[in-house]
């Protein structure tokens, strides 16, 4: 009798950690079981509750590789993907030198400390107005908005990591007579470089918000728009394709990053685990 409890007891064990494995079972699966779930509630609810134009899982599927090969997608996407890059690389190389000055210099760091935090809450969409004014309706005004969405991010976290330069590293330039620009560039933006990966991360993601809402704004070429259009139009399957493209596109710069730092710089990772 004890045999065959602890034999029963194993085979419903067993059934249950099998139920576990089958439903779950590696992260990987576990991910495409939830996704999998998410659209099937999403296409009954809309089935039962929403009307007709509004968009399906299996109708974003049917219309997906026509709006991946429409010409005025791909147009969209390479204007919104091109103008993201330009304004990072701009907010990138300003926002460092602006960030490493505060951090190492206190009269820069008391002057624009106010301002800079201020700026970085201040909602984007406040200032398109403005932008538009100065800028024009076109791709400047879009340039305009990219950089300031992702400079304050870059200048908040260049400057925290100049003020964590250890003391111990300028003590040893100091006693070598270690020329000045080996103590900015060898020395603070190598030491800031965590800081400086959190910080264009962060920044990418505002650049792409910024990208999109000034598509909106001013009505300018790109998957924002793109987006928009099909949306007034009841084209919502389309419309979600652009999302989704939009998606896509943080997650390729987040995968970039990431291959970026294994492959140059492997000691970040080991540092961030604490190894």
């Amino acid at each position: 009798m004890t045999d065959a409890i602890t034999v029963n007891g194993a085979k419903t064990g067993g059934a249950e950690i099998s139920l576990a494995n089958i439903l779950w079972g590696t992260p990987v699966r576990a991910k495409l079981f939830a996704g999998l779930m998410i659209l099937a509630v999403w296409q009954v609810g809309v089935a039962l509750f929403a009307a007709n134009f509004v968009a399906k899982p299996l109708n974003i599927i049917q219309v997906f590789p026509k709006v991946l090969a429409d010409p005025a997608f791909q147009d969209a996407a390479i204007s919104t993907l091109t103008a993201v890059f330009q304004g990072l690389a701009i907010a990138l190389v300003a926002g460092t030198i602006v960030g490493v000055a505060m951090g190492r210099l206190k009269v820069f760091d008391r002057a624009l400390n106010f301002y800079v935090n201020g700026f970085y809450t201040l909602p984007m969409i406040a200032l398109l107005p403005l932008i538009t004014i100065w800028f024009g309706y076109g791709a400047d005004a879009r340039l305009a908005t990219i950089i300031f969405a992702g400079f304050f991010s870059i200048v908040i976290n260049a400057r925290d990591g100049a003020r964590s330069v250890p003391p111990e590293y300028l003590e040893v330039c100091k006693a070598y007579r270690a020329p000045a620009r080996y103590v900015w560039f060898d020395i603070t933006v190598f030491s800031s470089l965590p800081y400086l990966i959190a910080g264009i991360r962060l920044a990418a993601g505002r650049a792409l918000v910024g990208a999109v809402i000034a598509e909106f704004f001013v009505s300018l070429e790109g998957v924002g728009m793109y987006v928009l259009a099909h949306a007034r139009s009841f084209k919502h399957n389309e419309a979600v394709v652009g999302v989704l493209a939009l998606v896509a596109f943080g997650l390729l710069f987040e995968l970039t990053i990431n291959w970026v730092m294994r492959r140059y710089f492997p000691w970040y990772r080991r540092e961030g685990r604490g190894e």
